[in-house]
């Protein structure tokens, strides 16, 4: 049906809301990486509940949860600004890596923002 979002703009979605987390957070990826951490994505879950149509006004609701020291996982819901109605909800679940590749304690400053989860 024209005029309905792809689905998988969800997950492009998702990676603005948890950018925006760090960012608002005090990390942003630049910095992330520049300080030696990669956060690749592990598992990615999305529930479509109603249709985004183009030109929606859309609010993507970001938590993050500190799964174990190395594991974190973000929670997101899309809501259409407009009404108010939730058209869909997920999770993506990340390692903390270094650049080699070898799984990396997240530093304790960011470790708290998980505790806090601020968006």
């Amino acid at each position: 049906r024209l005029g309905v979002v792809y689905y998988a703009n969800y997950f492009v979605w998702f990676e603005v809301g948890r950018t925006d987390w760090l960012r608002h957070s005090g990390w942003n990826y630049r910095a992330m990486e520049g300080d030696g951490f990669m956060l690749p994505v592990l598992e990615a879950h999305c529930d479509y509940r109603q249709s985004a149509r183009y030109d929606d006004d859309l609010d993507i609701e970001t938590t993050g949860e500190l799964l174990s020291p190395v594991r974190v996982r973000f929670s997101y819901r899309v809501v259409r600004v407009a009404d108010g109605q939730l058209l869909a909800g997920g999770h993506t679940v990340h390692a903390s890596l270094d650049p080699q590749g070898k799984p990396r304690r997240l530093p304790e400053r960011i470790r708290h923002c998980f505790a806090t989860s601020p968006l």
